[in-house]
């Protein structure tokens, strides 16, 4: 990985994450080690209601900390209940972080390549509807990162498991002096929070 990644990840701990949030995240840790004990493919698709901020960031981190803790054979999805783009800030906080991102379509709805390591292949972003033809059909975990998504989508079809792991949106401080440092901070929770979760993964 990256050497600022692997900065950020020497900074967590399982004492940042609470004995609740925990047990929150222990059934996506269930579900991930059975599918690695019988050697099948791990899908998951992170979903919430614009696929604009806190599904991406939790696709793009999971994926990374999945290649920290090497589990192989895992592709991580990122979906919403609607199509809107990935908002530029969380390209700007992820390249802070020390991801390597190229904008590789200038529309309404970019396209991104982010890169976490120099040699593995760039996880490819761009808002979409959690059924779109890019995601998996079926047999994948759909993880719901938001209340709205998570309501208004009592059935996500194809999917194995619904986990909900939720996070505040960090939208509420757009236009505000603390968007950059809110950004930031969501960013780091969710990446703690997976790299908690491959952690648990024998």
């Amino acid at each position: 990985m990256f050497q600022e990644i692997i900065n950020n990840t020497e900074l967590f701990s399982v004492l940042n994450i609470s004995a609740e949030r925990k047990e929150v995240l222990q059934s996506l840790v269930d579900y991930i080690q059975s599918k690695k004990e019988n050697n099948d493919t791990i899908r998951l698709n992170f979903i919430c209601t614009h696929n604009s901020r806190r599904s991406h960031l939790s696709q793009i981190w999971a994926q990374t900390m999945a290649f920290h803790f090497d589990i192989n054979n895992i592709f991580c999805y990122s979906g919403g209940t609607e199509a809107t783009a990935m908002f530029p800030k969380v390209a700007e906080t992820l390249t802070n972080q020390g991801f390597l991102i190229q904008k590789l379509s200038d529309t309404d709805n970019p396209v991104y390549a982010v890169k976490y390591d120099q040699n593995e292949n760039p996880i490819i972003c761009f808002s979409k509807t959690y059924n779109n033809e890019f995601n998996p059909k079926n047999k994948f975990g759909a993880i719901m990162t938001c209340n709205n998504a998570d309501e208004g989508c009592p059935l996500v079809f194809g999917a194995e498991a619904r986990f909900p792991i939720k996070y505040d949106d960090p939208k509420a401080f757009d236009s505000s002096d603390l968007q950059t440092e809110k950004y930031k901070e969501r960013s780091l929770e969710i990446a703690q929070e997976m790299w908690w979760i491959f952690s648990q993964i024998k």
